[in-house]
């Protein structure tokens, strides 16, 4: 490594504990960070707009956004590995045309789909059966929320860029900023202004071109041989290409379980307005949890993208062992604190006790079982790093999203109840962890053929 920076974000020397609780601590903050401000965004919306808001805002047009900009925003992990392997294996040249083309890339991507939600916005909801009451505030949410899209695609690009060269320090500094700015503007623009459902989308998108404005800043900014500038800033065929082949799995991952969390939605909008209300609340209140596995598998993939680029497998393996302790010891603590502190912080973010009383349920469903969800966090992670992207997503594919659907078909169609509604996550989770293990214990990605990096 050629600078004391690049020392320090080298995951491919030292303790790989170390390595891994240092690099993925400013992740996780950020990611709760980012939680906690969901919380104010629900306890503003609960609290001064309503339940049939909330209902708008969390309900089907959250799932439309999961699974169209999920998609692509998941398709970042793809260009994540392509630099991250390109920063292990030492060839620093090729990084600013992979900063470049990445970023240029999903900035693109953004304007189309921007256009796309904002046109198409009214017809996805009603396809998904949105309540008559909560859809003029979910199609107004919808396009505003569209607007800034491409400002979403671009900052997330740049997080993730960052992450893979082993800088989460950064992006966690500028995520509190832009959350900060937007718990700031929910007040003003909802209880100040009663802006309603409008306030809330407009303070996102402010929030989110602020973050995105810092991250290209530091970019742009930066000493180190990563610099780009804006002629950097256009698609290459074989970095595109490579990027392609990783993220679009990726994305398709990502869409399915939003796919298959839509047809989910469509069942909970079958249950009324208060179901509706307490299963997007319960994604404010545990989603903590999934925030931070979510930052687990990020600091995984980089680490094993490095670490793989290198040619150090052993340290791989070793990342296996140690993350697999680490997440499961952290599942089992989070589980604890949501169950035991759930009811006032439910209480806090809505005065409706049935919504309260609801969302408990739903989380007592949940909650004590996350612990089967480690191993495949754990292992989709390593083996996304290491440039085994099809295979896992097949697993995962048929075990968790293909089986929920199938769920819902046979199982709830005949017993139409919340209970057999959640029982269908904890079945797929244990499904796929086994899957993954089988898979992962049978070696298929310490046997492939050159690394993703090769032009």
């Amino acid at each position: 490594m050629n600078t004391s920076k690049e020392a320090k974000n080298d995951l491919t020397e030292g303790t790989v504990w170390k390595k891994l609780i240092v690099f993925f601590l400013p992740i996780a903050a950020g990611t709760i960070i980012q939680q906690l401000y969901n919380a104010v965004d629900g306890l503003v919306v609960g609290r001064f707009v309503g339940t049939t808001a909330l209902a708008a805002v969390g309900g089907s047009a959250a799932q439309i956004i999961n699974v169209l900009v999920g998609f692509f925003v998941s398709m970042t992990a793809g260009a994540a590995v392509v630099i991250g392997q390109i920063y292990g294996a030492g060839r620093r040249e090729d990084l600013k045309n992979a900063i470049g083309n990445a970023v240029a890339a999903l900035t693109a991507i953004g304007i189309l789909l921007m256009i796309f939600g904002i046109v198409a916005a009214r017809g996805m909801l009603i396809l998904m059966k949105t309540t008559p009451d909560t859809l003029d505030d979910s199609v107004l949410y919808l396009r505003i929320y569209f607007i800034g899209v491409p400002f979403i695609m671009a900052l997330n690009m740049e997080s993730a860029i960052l992450r893979a060269l082993g800088d989460s320090i950064h992006p966690f500094i500028y995520m509190i900023a832009g959350c900060l700015l937007n718990i700031v503007l929910d007040i003003v623009f909802v209880v100040a202004f009663h802006w309603g459902v409008a306030g809330v989308a407009i303070a996102t998108i402010l929030a989110q071109v602020l973050n995105m404005a810092l991250l290209t800043l530091q970019l742009m900014n930066t000493k180190e041989v990563y610099r780009v500038t804006w002629r950097d800033l256009k698609l290459r065929g074989v970095y595109l290409s490579n990027m392609m082949r990783l993220g679009i799995p990726a994305g398709l991952q990502s869409s399915m379980y939003s796919v298959s969390n839509m047809i989910i939605q469509i069942a909970v909008n079958t249950l009324g307005t208060t179901v509706i209300a307490s299963w997007a609340m319960s994604s404010k209140t545990d989603g903590f949890y999934w925030a931070v596995t979510n930052a687990m598998g990020a600091a995984i993939t980089s680490f094993a993208a490095q670490n793989y680029g290198a040619g150090k497998y052993d340290r791989v393996k070793e990342c296996v062992k140690q993350s697999m302790i680490m997440h499961i010891t952290g599942t089992v603590a989070i589980s604890a604190i949501l169950l035991f502190t759930s009811i006032p912080i439910l209480r806090l973010l809505t005065p409706d006790e049935a919504v309260v009383a609801t969302t408990f349920q739903i989380m007592t469903y949940f909650v004590p079982f996350y612990f089967t969800w480690s191993p495949v966090e754990v292992l989709s992670a390593v083996l996304r790093g290491v440039g085994d992207a099809v295979k896992p997503v097949i697993i995962i594919g048929v075990t968790v999203c293909l089986f929920r659907v199938i769920w819902i078909i046979t199982v709830f169609g005949q017993v139409h109840t919340l209970f057999s509604l959640c029982v269908s996550y904890l079945i797929s989770w244990t499904l796929a962890g086994i899957s993954l293990i089988i898979y992962y214990k049978r070696g298929g990605w310490n046997r492939q053929s050159g690394r993703i990096i090769d032009k």
